[in-house]
C-alpha cells in the first residue's frame, strides 16, 4: 500500500475532501526512529510536526513512568503544535519506529477543515477531562469509574443474513475492529475472527458471519466500574467488551482503549501471554506484572481487587504452560485439574511469591502418572522462569501429584484424624483453588463442608492459626525487631488464620479472606462487628506491605513482608497499632471459645 493510501484510511485524515489530501500528498514526510529513541522530550524543543505512526509502537512517558502507548495508525505531536508549548511527555520509540510526518505549517493549512479540526479539539478536551478526574494517579486511569466513560461513537450493527465480506467492508468504512450481529442472542464479529476463523480456514467472502461470530456475546452494564470490566475481560480472554443500558447496547470498548489509557494494563500482559510460543517467552513477567501491580494501586483499587486481577494472569499463565505441554505431550490420559494453594488460592497475591500448587488426576494408572508426573515438572520449571521461586516447603505439584482418590483420604485424614504438626503445615491445603483441568473436586469439596461438624479438627486448626502473633510488648507498644515490624507474620497470616478457622466452622467453601469473614459473620460465628474490623485491619495491611514492597522494588531491593516504622507517618502508626490489637483480641477470643491451651 502507497503512503498516500494508508494515509487516507486513518483517523483523522479520512475526513478531508480530495483537495486537501493533496495537500497531505505534496508535504508528506518519512522518518525513522531507532528503538529507545526520543522522539518529543517532556519540557524541551516543541513539536515542529504532526505525526502518524506507520510501523511500531511509541511509549509516552512522564517523569519515566509510562502513561500511554501508541499504535499503528495513531498520531501524536499536535498537543505541541496547538499550545505552542514545549511537550507535556517525553515520546520514546518503543520499537523500531516509521512514522509519516508533516510541517506545522501543512498542519495549519488542514485544520481549516472543521471536521479535521474537530477530532484533535475532541480530542483533547476528552484527556482534560479525564486529567481532571484523575486527581494525580500516576499510570493514567481512575478505575472506579463506569467503563461507559470510555464509549466514544454509537455500535456499529450488521444484520443476521450478512456475509463476512459486508461485515468487512462495514468495519473498514466504520474504522471500528468489530461489528455487533442484530438479533438474540446478540453475536460479535471481530477482526480476529476474520483472521482467525475466515482466512486462515479457507472460508470465502460470501459465508454468513452466523458462521463465523462469537455468541451470545459477553456483555457488561455501561455501569461497571472499569477495573470490574477490565477483569472481566481478563477472565474472559475477550478483547471487545459490548456495554448496555436501559436494555440496549450502547458502546463497545477495546483492550486497546484500556491500554491507551493505562500503559501497565493487566490486557498488556494478557496479549503477551496469548503470543507466548515457548518457555523463553516468559522471562520478564514477573518485572512486568510488578508494574501491573503499580498501576492497579495508582487507580486506587483495594489490595483485594488487585489480587484477583493478578490472580487471574498468573491463572493465565498456568494455563498457556499446560498449553504448551498438552501440545508437545499430546491430550491427557484423564481428567485432572491443576490447583493452587496459599495466597494464590485466595486470589490475594499481588506480588510474585514461591510456588504453592498440586495436581489431582482422575485415576491411578502407569500411564497416568507418568504423564502428569512430567506436566508437574513442566509447569513447575515454566513457572520458575516467569519469575516463581520454588516452595521452600516443596509444596509444589512435582511432590504433591496423587490421584483425586488420595486426595480425598488424605484430607478426611487431617479432618477426622488431626494431629497439630500435620494441621500446622497443611492449613493452606484448605484454600485450594482450582486453576484448569475437567476433572470435578466435589468429593473433596464435600470433605471439607463436612468439618463444620468435626469440633475435634476445628480446635486443632485454631490452635495452628494461632502460630503467629501481632508483635506487641509492654503497655501495648509495638516490638519492631531487625529494624521493622514484619506485616505478614504479625498481622496478615493470622487475619487469614481466623478467617479460615471461621469460614470452615460455618460450613462455607469461600476461599479469599474477605469472603470467608463475611461468610463468617452472616452465619453468626463471627460478629459482624468482629468481621467488619478484621476486613479493614486486612486491608489496610495487605495496602501497607504492597506500598512498602513496590518501594523496595524501586531502589533494586528483594521486596519483604516488614516495614520500619519510623517511615510510617502518626496516623499510620497508630492505625497499625489498633490493628494489631484488634488482631490480639480475636486470637484470644479464639482461644478461648476452643481451649486451645488445653489440647494434647
Amino acid at each position: 500500500m502507497n503512503p498516500i493510501e494508508f494515509v487516507r484510511q486513518q483517523a483523522p485524515f479520512h475526513l478531508l475532501p480530495e483537495e486537501a489530501m493533496q495537500k497531505v500528498a505534496r508535504g508528506l514526510e518519512i522518518a525513522f526512529y531507532p528503538e529507545g529513541s526520543k522522539v518529543l522530550e517532556q519540557g524541551g524543543a516543541r513539536s515542529q510536526h504532526l505525526y502518524l505512526i506507520r510501523k511500531g509502537t511509541v511509549r509516552l512517558e512522564r517523569e519515566g513512568q509510562p502513561v500511554l502507548h501508541l499504535e499503528e495508525g495513531e498520531v501524536f505531536g499536535y498537543p505541541s503544535l496547538l499550545s505552542q508549548e514545549a511537550p507535556a511527555f517525553d515520546v520514546v520509540a518503543d520499537e523500531d519506529l516509521l512514522v509519516y510526518r508533516w510541517g506545522e505549517r501543512v498542519f495549519q493549512q488542514l485544520m481549516v477543515y472543521p471536521e479535521f479540526a474537530a477530532f484533535f479539539t475532541r480530542g483533547l478536551a476528552e484527556r482534560l477531562r479525564f486529567s481532571s478526574r484523575l486527581e494525580g494517579a500516576l499510570l493514567g486511569l481512575d478505575l472506579s469509574l463506569p467503563v461507559g466513560e470510555l464509549v466514544s461513537r454509537p455500535p456499529v450493527f450488521v444484520p443476521r443474513d450478512a456475509t463476512v465480506e459486508e461485515a468487512a467492508r462495514l468495519m473498514r468504512d466504520q474504522q471500528v475492529s468489530s461489528v455487533l450481529v442484530e438479533g438474540e442472542p446478540l453475536g460479535i464479529l471481530t477482526d480476529r475472527d476474520l483472521r482467525n476463523r475466515v482466512l486462515a480456514e479457507g472460508r470465502g467472502p460470501k459465508t454468513p458471519v452466523l458462521q463465523v461470530m462469537s455468541a451470545p456475546a459477553k456483555t457488561q452494564p455501561a455501569s461497571t466500574p472499569l477495573f470490574e470490566a477490565l477483569n472481566f475481560m481478563v477472565q474472559q480472554g475477550i478483547h471487545h467488551l459490548p456495554l448496555e443500558q436501559d436494555g440496549r447496547i450502547v458502546g463497545v470498548v477495546t483492550d486497546t482503549v484500556f491500554m491507551r489509557k493505562q500503559a501497565r494494563s493487566p490486557l498488556h500482559l494478557l496479549r503477551r501471554l496469548e503470543r507466548t510460543k515457548d518457555l523463553a517467552d516468559l522471562r520478564g513477567y514477573s518485572r512486568e506484572l510488578s508494574g501491573v501491580t503499580e498501576g492497579l494501586l495508582a487507580g486506587g483499587l483495594a489490595p483485594s481487587e488487585i489480587g484477583r486481577s493478578v490472580s487471574t494472569l498468573n491463572d493465565q499463565l498456568v494455563r498457556v504452560l499446560i498449553g504448551l505441554f498438552e501440545a508437545h505431550n499430546g491430550p491427557p490420559p484423564c481428567a485432572y485439574a491443576w490447583l493452587v494453594f496459599g495466597s494464590e488460592g485466595r486470589m490475594e497475591q499481588t506480588l510474585l511469591t514461591d510456588q504453592d500448587n498440586a495436581l489431582v488426576f482422575e485415576e491411578k494408572t502407569p500411564e497416568a502418572e507418568a504423564y502428569f508426573s512430567q506436566m508437574a515438572g513442566f509447569v513447575v520449571d515454566g513457572l520458575i522462569r516467569a519469575g516463581f521461586p520454588p516452595c521452600p516447603g516443596g509444596y509444589m505439584a512435582t511432590r504433591w501429584c496423587r490421584p483425586l482418590a488420595e486426595w480425598v483420604q488424605l484430607f478426611r485424614g487431617w479432618v477426622e484424624s488431626p494431629t497439630p504438626q500435620e494441621l500446622l503445615e497443611a492449613q493452606i491445603f484448605f484454600d485450594y483453588r482450582k486453576v484448569c483441568g475437567a476433572l470435578s473436586l466435589e468429593p473433596l469439596d464435600a470433605v471439607v463442608a463436612h468439618t463444620a461438624q468435626q469440633g475435634i479438627f476445628l480446635a486443632h486448626l485454631a490452635r495452628a492459626s494461632l502460630q503467629f502473633r501481632p508483635p506487641l510488648g509492654f503497655f501495648r507498644r509495638i516490638r519492631a525487631e531487625d529494624g521493622g515490624v514484619d506485616l505478614k507474620r504479625g498481622g496478615i497470616a493470622p487475619i487469614v488464620a481466623l478467617a479460615r478457622v471461621y469460614a470452615l466452622e460455618a460450613g462455607s467453601l469461600a476461599k479469599a479472606t474477605v469472603e470467608r469473614l463475611r461468610a463468617a459473620a452472616r452465619a453468626g460465628r463471627l460478629s459482624r462487628e468482629g468481621a467488619e474490623t478484621l476486613e479493614e485491619a486486612f486491608g489496610f495491611l495487605m495496602r501497607l506491605r504492597l506500598r512498602e514492597q513496590l518501594a523496595q522494588l524501586k531502589r533494586g531491593e528483594q521486596p519483604s513482608n516488614k516495614v520500619a516504622l519510623e517511615g510510617l507517618s502518626p496516623l499510620e502508626r497508630r492505625h497499625l497499632k489498633e490493628a494489631f490489637l484488634h488482631i490480639r483480641q480475636m486470637q484470644e477470643s479464639l482461644s478461648a471459645r476452643y481451649q486451645t491451651d488445653q489440647l494434647g
